[in-house]
């Protein structure tokens, strides 16, 4: 099947990918993306891209590599690349993701994971594989509601104790190596974006039971 954007390669030394990694744009909006993610120039690209009304466009095959994670890893593995799904929603990062978007990432992802077997705690944001170089899908990204509905990995603070080292609880999730000041960010971007200062009782609890429910490798 021939797409609109034509950056994107073989899989490397992988048979199908088990990570699905969500981005924003950061840009103007789904037009502005679309044309930088089609450009040959660029070399940048993603399998799907999310408009502002919820219209979920292909860009490159599911089966091909698509050019969207760089540098990372992701549960000890670099190339994110080769083992991942990656869709970017068209959000300049500023403001919060419509309801009509969400809905439609929805059905995007369970469709996915369907179809490549991709349990949730496959689904990732671009700052979890690159917790020293971006932010995506930021903040304002609901992870929550994916969580409930059974699309991500999600928990809340079960309030009680202070909980394992956070850096364990993070190796084991998935977190690559890091600051210390970095990898506190990107978890907290994910799973605790009100929190804010030093490291808390509550960042260790919230870890280790994501920790607990992540699957082995």
């Amino acid at each position: 099947m021939t797409l609109p954007s034509p950056n994107h390669g073989p899989r490397r030394g992988t048979q199908a990918p088990d990570l699905i990694v969500l981005h924003y744009t950061g840009m103007a909006d789904a037009a502005s993306a679309r044309d930088r993610l089609c450009d040959p120039a660029a070399q940048v690209s993603a399998h799907w891209l999310i408009h502002e009304n919820g219209r979920a466009e292909p860009l490159v095959p599911e089966d091909r590599r698509a050019w969207h994670a760089g540098d990372g890893s992701w549960r000890g593995r670099a190339d994110v690349n080769s083992h991942s799904i990656g869709i970017e929603i068209a959000n300049p990062g500023d403001r919060p993701f419509p309801a009509p978007q969400m809905a439609a990432l929805e059905r995007l992802l369970a469709g996915i994971m369907a179809r490549w077997h991709v349990l949730p705690a496959g689904v990732i944001a671009h700052s979890d594989m690159a917790p020293d170089r971006k932010i995506d899908p930021g903040p304002r990204f609901d992870w929550r509601r994916l969580g409930l509905a059974g699309l991500a990995l999600w928990a809340d603070d079960p309030g009680a104790g202070d909980g394992p080292p956070l850096a364990a609880s993070l190796d084991r999730i998935g977190y690559p190596a890091a600051a210390a000041a970095d990898r506190l960010r990107a978890f907290r971007l994910r799973f605790r974006p009100w929190a804010c200062g030093a490291e808390s009782p509550a960042d260790r609890r919230v870890a280790a039971e994501l920790a607990e429910r992540t699957p082995p490798c």
